[in-house]
């Protein structure tokens, strides 16, 4: 049997200001040690960590500072539904 390629890790990094902002925006992104390190950034920040390979396939094409395009929006509000949720139900967590 061959060996199957590794395929590097992807991270995308949304952030959404529903005060200030239309949709959500890609802020970050990349493979690799790249998306390692935003990973442990979003850790180290506390800020929620969805893993979704398809998601971040789609989402890893856009440009950062961009924002997500309409088709993609109910995806998004999926992942950030999700999250409200879990901030209702865990004091002191945030997510900006």
């Amino acid at each position: 049997m061959g060996k199957q390629p590794h395929e590097r890790k992807k991270a995308v990094a949304l952030r959404y200001r529903e005060e200030s902002e239309s949709a959500p925006r890609v802020v970050a992104k990349g493979t690799g040690k790249l998306a390692e390190r935003i990973i442990q950034t979003a850790r180290e920040n506390n800020v929620f960590i969805q893993e979704d390979p398809d998601l971040v396939g789609l989402l890893a094409q856009l440009d950062v500072n961009t924002d997500i395009p309409e088709d993609l929006y109910l995806a998004v509000a999926e992942v950030l539904a999700f999250i409200y949720g879990l901030n209702q139900e865990l004091p002191g967590r945030h997510t900006d």
